[in-house]
């Protein structure tokens, strides 16, 4: 049995928090006077919010795997509805793997054209650069 302080201190997190994930349904801590007592279960399930929270997963999806645990003894449901939303977080997260690639790329040629200007312009040439990856006037420089 843990208290919320011992679950909080082995888990590195708040009581605050172990107290959302409750006021949310996630945990159900037996009361003991006015404590709050936790089972080996709620530690564990404390253990996997947790871990659904670090793969992006929001409390209402991980409170939608977890309670499918005591539906199907064979836990075959959780785990294709885990499996499911796995490959739907998965493919979020390759479409923002790809967009900050993109982004990257563009900051980065951004970035030379303005440190070639400011070389030019420090260097008292009013030329732009002549690269034909990079604008031609004055009007298409980024920021400028």
């Amino acid at each position: 049995m843990f208290s919320i302080g011992d679950m909080a201190a082995q888990l590195g997190i708040t009581p605050r928090a172990i107290r959302l994930y409750e006021d949310q349904g996630l945990l159900s801590p037996r009361r003991v006077g006015g404590n709050r007592i936790y089972s080996p279960r709620d530690f564990a399930r404390l253990k996997l919010i947790l871990r659904g929270k670090r793969l992006g997963f929001r409390l209402s999806e991980i409170g939608e795997m977890l309670d499918l645990y005591d539906v199907d003894p064979d836990h075959l449901e959780q785990l294709r509805v885990t499996l499911d939303k796995g490959r739907k977080r998965i493919g979020e997260l390759e479409r923002q793997q790809h967009e900050i690639t993109v982004t990257l790329r563009e900051l980065r040629q951004l970035e030379t054209v303005i440190v070639e200007t400011i070389e030019q312009r420090e260097s008292g040439s009013a030329q732009i650069p002549s690269q034909t990856s990079h604008p031609k006037t004055r009007e298409e420089l980024p920021l400028s």
